[in-house]
């Protein structure tokens, strides 16, 4: 028998031992289930959750640690009550990754009131003790979400008074019916994260992904999928075309103008940190 035929014969077998490969993998994959009853790292150990009263909200587990360096902290949460009628002004904090290329980034919104306090929530991949975070990787199941709650000098600081990367911190034009229905979906989200865990998708389930849903919710203004909301970097492009930032400038002046680092550094230890940082 030649070895012509040999394959020949044995081609059937091999298509059978690659179809039962790959079922075997479908049903691995679809087996994995997100769970929060994990051991996580201290920064995402705590779910807030929101409990919504005719015009107020209390929220737990809001996340405030005391950094002196990107990675050392003091833990700490606090539970506070907040008035929905005293939102005044929402902002969207981006912070690129890569001084070379513009894509990789992180995103959240922070929400003001007239009192000056701020509540930020961001958007990220929880992740377990001695994990690192990589895009490829969340791809895969690797990773849940989780909506962290907190203050500014916490979620903002660490990054832009500890980190090396700019952080931006643009004002948002919308009507006050839409903050706060934005917050309070984004709280209502944090809520369902809790009862019903989700797996982190890189591409599909991320930080900026979550962001652009809530937003497209309450405009009709949609901000359109592409390779600028893909890559988080450019989020700040598309939302300055769409009129979503509240300036007059340019990208580039923009850019400049609302990157925070410099004076989150000089402010990081002020109580009046949130005003600090805009400048007032």
């Amino acid at each position: 028998m030649t070895l012509r035929h040999s394959l020949a014969r044995l081609r059937p077998h091999m298509w059978l031992l690659i179809a039962g490969v790959l079922a075997v993998t479908l049903v691995i994959w679809y087996s994995i289930r997100p769970s929060s009853d994990r051991q996580w790292i201290p920064e995402q150990a705590e779910m807030a959750s929101a409990t919504f009263t005719a015009d107020t909200v209390a929220i737990r587990n809001i996340r405030n640690f005391t950094y002196t360096a990107r990675g050392e902290f003091q833990p700490a949460y606090a539970d506070r009550t907040y008035d929905l009628n005293a939102l005044t002004s929402v902002w969207y904090v981006l912070t690129p990754f890569s001084r070379n290329w513009r894509g990789p980034a992180h995103s959240f919104v922070s929400f003001g009131f007239s009192d000056g306090e701020y509540v930020a929530i961001s958007v990220e991949a929880r992740r377990q003790p001695g994990e690192v975070y990589d895009a490829v990787k969340g791809l895969f199941k690797r990773f849940e979400l989780i909506y962290v709650v907190g203050d500014e000098r916490d979620l903002i600081g660490q990054r832009a008074a500890f980190g090396s990367d700019p952080v931006h911190l643009y004002p948002v034009r919308t009507t006050p019916e839409k903050m706060r229905a934005l917050f309070v979906g984004m709280l209502e989200r944090a809520n369902q994260l809790r009862e019903q865990p989700e797996f982190y998708n890189t591409l599909t389930n991320n930080c900026t992904s979550n962001v652009v849903a809530h937003v497209n919710r309450i405009t009709p203004r949609k901000v359109p999928s592409g390779l600028k909301t893909i890559l988080p970097g450019y989020t700040d492009e598309v939302a300055l075309r769409l009129g979503l930032i509240d300036t007059e400038l340019d990208i580039a002046r923009a850019r400049e103008q609302y990157r925070i680092n410099d004076r989150a550094r000089r402010f990081i230890g002020d109580p009046a940190f949130s005003a600090r940082i805009r400048g007032l």
